[in-house]
């Protein structure tokens, strides 16, 4: 027996979250955007291997649903892990721009496209 499944993985995901089945905070959705904070906070305790690996994941913007994906992880626990990192400060979140009422349109940003188009 080679101790991981099929993936290869050696850490259970309930391993990863001390038996927590459920996030500490509201925070995240499947579109909410995480980085790194950059640099961390002097105050912030050594993360944990996986949890530090979350966190070189995020050195750029990530969604949390294509952060579970790199990681091969469910997302409930990919989220537990992310409120671990955000209550210590390692992370930012950043929720999805609410819908308006135009449609979640940016008309600035549609005329810089037709601008775009026009010159073409």
């Amino acid at each position: 027996m080679s101790g991981g499944d099929e993936a290869g993985r050696l850490v259970r995901p309930f391993a990863l979250t001390g038996g927590r089945t459920r996030p500490s905070r509201a925070d995240f959705t499947l579109i909410t955007t995480v980085t790194a904070v950059d640099p961390a906070p002097e105050r912030a305790t050594r993360p944990q291997p996986e949890h530090a690996r979350i966190v070189r994941m995020c050195a750029r913007p990530v969604a949390v649903a294509e952060l579970a994906a790199l990681l091969d992880l469910p997302v409930s626990v990919v989220v537990i892990m992310l409120c671990d990192l955000l209550e210590a400060g390692l992370i930012t979140a950043r929720p999805p721009r609410p819908v308006t009422g135009d449609g979640g349109r940016d008309l600035e940003l549609l005329q810089k496209v037709r601008d775009g188009l026009d010159r073409i």
